[in-house]
């Protein structure tokens, strides 16, 4: 389902009615501002597709509905351009006419930052009106004065302008005239521009091509709604001085500018009518609220606060018909619109008027238990009609038996008559008909009851039932092992505990560890079962909702540990690796482990080159999980005849010697190019200095980066140089092994 507020939907609509003609645009117009009724550049474009085909009547009918509600300056010029070409050809009335518009615009956007064009256009206005005599140019003169005067103390973006246009009027009409007004009005022109500065900070906050959309908590919404409050804020401090009647009035115009945008959000329409209400203007807080009504008609917050506000200045009946209104045909009411209406009825009609209200009230299908106790504690407390209150409790009873928050709203009513016989009672009818997972608070009420006004007896019968009850639900399943919880709900009272906080939190600790024992061994108890040993059951009570290694098997690894000697207690694991005539593997803990794969007859190369190893400092490598890699890896080929020099060769890992040991071959066997240097002749090159040519130098490069290949090839593979010549000698097919 679209979004009837979606901005690109309704920006996509105003499109699509600016290109069609104006009797098939209005009604995409229409729907357009049904949504948004106070985005002025809507009217604005609806307004001005009227005026392209000189339809006064509908253009007159849509000013008369956006304008005092739209203070926006380019709505509000294009209105002063339309009344100036009506009135342009009907002379001395037609200037009249034009003139009242000027001042009626003024009246309601004179105060907007921007408004510099409308007061510079009015001064045009005004001068190029025809003077026939002296005295009419005199009274010309005086009223371009006057609307000077309230320009240049207007905070505009054109204030200066408007000072500069004000001495040069002065001074074309009197140089003596205009030192003592110049001189006069020079401090308010100052104090004007100054808060100009300030008040533009807050304008550019703000987002003036911004929508009306009821509130989402988007972060712009929210920084828009703040930017407001604080323009708002700004203006409610009168920075500039001005008298009462005229700071009223630029906040005034501050909250209507802030409805246009935040017009969906009833926080802005009651302080709106708020501020009314403390400025003593009661009427204007009226007509407020009864424009927020039609904004967000299913606000009840708005219509309470406006009920208040009539209630609070004796309008009874006005308040009267806004309750109604929030109850409409008595279907639809909610339960607390019932409640709010018979307090109001208690305290404006009497006794009487709520009782008989409230008889009605009972047969709504949207009657809850809360109408029932508010009416019952408003007679007791109110009227001190405990027998009426009784017997509404005991009506309600039959209805909402099955209610626990009304069994213990009835019950809080007995104790205040402390009728701890009927209190019994009514637990015990409640709790033989309440479901267990709905008696749970009535359970711990009833106990709470027994702690305080029972006998040991009695507390602890109720305190078993309740544990006998509750283990039937999962919430209670722990409910029937007796705890130290017990003792404190029974020795504790308000704020004061038995025991300190440190072992509160303990007892609160575990009973939660307790109440979760026994599913999460259920849990744990299938995944861990096939590897369970009897390490991991030394500790039986060590809870299972922390998870412990299992610490059997475990070796304190130290590498300045020598061979065949082990920390004292545990297992040595130094010693020679087994060969292939001892394929089993020890563990640490000295049970033999037996290898995935066991190779049945090692090559003898390798069989050389596992009995050259040195002994292992540390944990066991897993040998089979080696071996694989080996065999995986490309490794470079030893001459068959030199296999004997595999032992020494194990224990010398310099570079020299690798480079002796190792020849790579190229596909065909063959030593290559590059490798048939000596040693002296290599070292020789590498030793002589870069000669100058460069010719020379690349040739020198390419020798060294072919000799360090080499020399990195085999030195990569570290002491097990041997080996990994067996390896690729067994890859070849000069040595092979058959494994299983």
């Amino acid at each position: 389902m679209e979004d009837k507020y979606s901005v690109e939907s309704a920006e996509a609509l105003a499109n699509e009615a600016l290109r069609l003609p104006i009797t098939e645009a209005v009604p995409k117009y229409e729907q357009l501002l049904a949504t948004f009724p106070t985005a002025a550049k809507y009217w604005k474009q609806y307004v001005e597709a009227h005026m392209a085909v000189n339809n006064d009547d509908a253009t007159k009918q849509i000013f008369s509905r956006c304008l005092l509600n739209c203070l926006q300056i380019p709505l509000w010029r294009c209105y002063i351009n339309f009344i100036r070409k009506a009135n342009e050809k009907k002379g001395l009335e037609g200037q009249e006419e034009t003139r009242k518009a000027f001042e009626f615009m003024l009246g309601y956007v004179g105060s907007d930052i921007g408004s510099g064009p409308v007061w510079t256009d009015y001064i045009n206005f005004l001068k190029s009106l025809p003077a026939q005599n002296p005295q009419e140019e005199s009274h010309r003169m005086i009223a371009v004065r006057k609307i000077y005067q309230k320009a240049i103390v207007t905070p505009t973006h054109h204030i200066e302008q408007h000072w500069r246009d004000y001495e040069n009027f002065e001074n074309s009409v009197s140089r003596a005239l205009a030192k003592g007004l110049v001189s006069e009005y020079q401090p308010k022109y100052n104090s004007a521009r100054a808060v100009y500065r300030e008040r533009k900070k807050y304008f550019d906050e703000i987002d003036w091509n911004m929508l009306a959309v009821p509130p989402s908590g988007s972060v712009k919404e929210e920084s828009q709604w703040t930017a407001w409050k604080r323009f708002l804020a700004f203006e409610k401090e009168n920075p500039q001085r001005i008298d009462t009647v005229s700071a009223n009035k630029r906040i005034s115009f501050t909250y209507e500018q802030c409805l246009m945008y935040l017009y969906h959000y009833p926080d802005i329409w009651f302080d709106y009518a708020t501020w009314h209400a403390k400025c003593g203007s009661i009427d204007s807080a009226i007509k407020v609220y009864q424009r927020s009504l039609k904004a967000l008609p299913d606000c009840a917050l708005l219509r309470y606060a406006y009920a208040e506000l009539e209630e609070s200045r004796g309008a009874i009946q006005a308040a009267k018909k806004v309750y109604e209104s929030l109850l409409g045909d008595g279907a639809n009411a909610t339960a607390l619109s019932h409640i709010q209406f018979i307090r109001f009825l208690r305290r404006t009609e009497g006794v009487e008027a709520a009782k008989k209200y409230f008889l009605d009230a009972r047969n709504s299908p949207n009657c809850t238990y809360h109408v029932y106790v508010a009416y019952a504690t408003m007679a007791f407390c109110m009227d001190k009609d405990v027998k009426y209150a009784h017997s509404v409790f005991e009506a309600g009873l039959k209805t909402f038996k099955d209610e626990p928050g009304y069994i213990l709203e009835y019950a809080d009513f007995l104790s205040r008559l402390n009728d701890d016989r009927n209190i019994r009672a009514l637990f015990e009818r409640a709790l033989s008909s309440l479901h267990p997972k709905d008696s749970i608070e009535v359970w711990k009420r009833f106990s709470q009851f027994e702690q305080t006004y029972g006998d040991l007896a009695s507390m602890l019968k109720v305190e078993q039932r309740r544990k006998d009850d509750l283990a039937r639900i999962n919430e209670g399943a722990s409910a029937l092992e007796n705890s130290l919880q017990d003792v404190v709900s029974r020795y504790s009272f308000m704020d004061l505990w038995p025991c300190s906080s440190n072992e509160l939190e303990h007892l609160s600790r575990q009973d939660w560890l307790s109440s979760n024992m026994k599913k999460k061994v259920e849990k744990s108890t299938p995944a861990n079962e096939a590897d369970k040993t009897s390490g991991q059951l030394l500790n039986s009570n060590v809870s299972s909702k922390l998870i412990y290694p299992d610490i059997s098997r475990m070796v304190v690894y130290d590498p300045r540990q020598k061979p065949g000697l082990s920390t004292p207690g545990l297992p040595s694991t130094a010693g020679p690796l087994p060969s292939s005539s001892a394929p089993s593997v020890l563990t640490t803990s000295g049970v033999p482990a037996v290898p995935n794969v066991i190779p049945k007859a090692l090559p003898p190369a390798l069989a050389a080159f596992i009995a050259s190893l040195p002994p292992a400092d540390g944990p066991l490598p897993d040998v089979d999980y080696v071996l694989s890699i080996c065999l995986q890896s490309t490794l470079p080929v030893a001459e068959p005849g030199k296999l004997s020099q595999v032992g020494l060769a194990s224990s010398d890992v310099s570079g020299s010697s690798k480079s002796h040991l190792f020849k790579p071959r190229d596909r065909h066997g063959k030593k290559r190019e590059a490798d048939r240097q000596d040693d002296d002749d290599t070292s020789t090159v590498q030793s002589q200095p870069l000669p100058k040519d460069a010719f020379k130098i690349r040739q020198l490069r390419k020798a060294r980066v072919a000799a360090g290949s080499v020399q990195t090839g085999a030195a990569s593979y570290g002491s097990v140089q041997t080996g990994s010549a067996s390896y690729g000698s067994g890859f070849s097919g000069e040595q092979s092994g058959s494994y299983g």
